[in-house]
């Protein structure tokens, strides 16, 4: 969504859609000046990142002063105030707005009216000139499979998943939603950056998407009250029309925007202990797998992650701890095993509990979904165990998979008064035994095969030197265990943890038809 020039204000009314939120146009830059080293261990280990890095993502360097974390959704809506927007651009003829969301959840209009039915009306009484609202379809599903799969699960196939939300030189970058839950019990992670070169960036990648997605003209004849169009400005046919051509065009558009540019000026980025320059690097990481060819597929966000965690993998990196969330806790296979890998002398996951799953009781199939992450944790577990012997482990039972723990988090019952749902997901590394974090990882993926294959996602890899930023990000990564407790292997086999037939005979469905959780 981009917003020009508005103030914050009051959010009300539930929007069910994954969506964008984005500010004026400005110029960016990836070239500023290098960052300088620094006598600190943890900031000299910096450095093993950066130079892949680098390599595969724009780069931005700001001050740490210029990053703001959020610890709770009431902190997120107080924040963004998102949605007294009618009021703001009636208080401000000059102000414009763009909503990017996507097409198959935003149009659901079940059990709660969609997102696409409590937006249009804004066109309507301001104009298509000021108020533009935007949603994507997958090119994944189209013909037989959108005739016949249900509405309900038709997401599996692929969904625009980023979570962006800009005003003027602000953004906060999230894995939240705009709904009432993601402002009142549902734990997620909220970052605010206060960085026009950064705004100006992310306001490129929502227009660039935004101009590969149907257009939501109002409709008070009609009962949701909007028709979707594709506007003949857009530069590429309709994914509906024809995928692949669809593809092609959309490549031309977002790879020359998601790849580093190249600079005779940049030069190395080690970190800084010069309060004057800048001491924190922002790499933003895209996820667009489904917008690109199989054969050119230039998304950062996969290949920055590896890096990372085989970073890690290096006996200099033995006194190193990471920390690692999702939500849905299902890892891409070869994520977990670099994390397996990892030298690090420990390492916590942190998942929901099955009563802090968001389907957690919900009716038909997705309500066989907390069972189902259920069986992938266990499965994790047993892989951990299973690292201990194998000898593939280059660094012997003493580091690899020994100090690894699993933690659900849970804050009450989902559906029950006070219950809570868990919802964040990301990665902190502490170097050489620091308290804080160094390196941080937040956005909108889930780091799981769908995130990886069928969504678009987005955020930002945070390296920093900056004692306050590093202190504030270690302070947000002990804070999400506040609530979470460690289980084992015993605690699977309880009769309450069991996996039915159904939920195995469902997974294997959704795998076959090409769909993904």
């Amino acid at each position: 969504m981009i917003i020009r020039s508005i103030p914050r204000c009051t959010a009300t009314r539930r929007l069910q859609a994954s969506r964008t939120l984005h500010v004026k146009q400005r110029k960016y830059s990836t070239s500023s000046p290098s960052l300088a080293s620094t006598a600190s261990p943890p900031a000299s280990m910096l450095g093993a990142f950066t130079n892949e890095l680098d390599k595969i993502a724009p780069k931005f360097e700001i001050y740490g002063s210029q990053v703001r974390i959020l610890r709770s959704p009431s902190d997120f809506y107080e924040t963004l105030k998102i949605s007294t927007l009618q009021q703001a651009l009636r208080a401000k003829p000059k102000l414009k707005l763009s909503i990017l969301t996507d097409a198959l959840r935003g149009t659901r209009e079940s059990p709660d009216p969609s997102c696409a039915s409590l937006l249009a009306p804004l066109v309507s009484e301001f104009g298509a000139d000021r108020v533009e609202i935007r949603m994507y379809h997958t090119p994944n599903l189209t013909g037989l499979r959108k005739k016949y799969i249900p509405k309900r699960i038709n997401e599996g196939w692929g969904l625009q998943h980023m979570k962006l939300y800009g005003t003027d030189d602000e953004i906060i970058i999230s894995g939240a939603n705009l709904s009432n839950d993601y402002f009142t019990n549902r734990q997620d992670r909220y970052h605010v950056f206060s960085s026009a070169e950064i705004t100006s960036y992310f306001s490129k990648l929502h227009d660039a998407v935004s101009s590969l997605s149907f257009l939501v003209n109002p409709d008070p004849q009609l009962p949701a009250g909007y028709t979707l169009s594709w506007p003949s400005s857009n530069t590429a046919l309709s994914p509906l029309e024809d995928p692949k051509k669809y593809i092609t065009q959309a490549a031309k558009i977002l790879t020359p925007l998601i790849q580093p540019e190249v600079s005779s000026s940049t030069s190395p980025t080690s970190p800084l202990r010069i309060e004057k320059q800048p001491n924190t690097i922002i790499y933003p990481l895209s996820q667009l797998t489904p917008l690109l060819p199989p054969s050119a597929d230039t998304s950062t966000e996969l290949p920055s992650i590896t890096h990372i965690l085989r970073t890690l993998s290096s006996s200099s990196y033995r006194n190193s701890t990471w920390t690692f969330t999702a939500g849905y806790f299902n890892p891409l296979p070869s994520l977990t095993t670099l994390l397996l890998s990892a030298s690090s002398r420990s390492g916590t996951v942190i998942t929901a509990s099955p009563h802090a799953n968001g389907f957690y009781n919900s009716p038909g199939i997705s309500g066989l979904l907390p069972s189902a992450y259920t069986l992938l944790s266990r499965r994790f577990l047993e892989r951990v165990e299973n690292s201990h012997c194998s000898p593939s482990n280059p660094f012997g039972a003493a580091f690899a998979g020994d100090g690894i723990v699993l933690k659900e988090w849970r804050r009450g019952t989902v559906g029950e008064p006070g219950g809570w749902t868990y919802h964040a997901k990301g990665l902190w590394v502490s170097l050489d035994g620091e308290k804080g974090s160094s390196l941080s990882v937040v956005g909108s993926s889930n780091y799981t095969k769908r995130s990886y294959s069928l969504d678009l996602e987005t955020g930002v890899c945070i390296l920093t030197s900056d004692e306050g930023l590093r202190r504030r990000l270690g302070e947000e990564r002990d804070g999400l265990q506040d609530f979470a407790e460690g289980v084992g292997m015993d605690d699977f086999i309880k009769t309450e943890r069991r996996v039915g037939i159904k939920v195995r005979i469902a997974m294997w469905i959704v795998a076959l038809v090409g769909g993904a959780l």
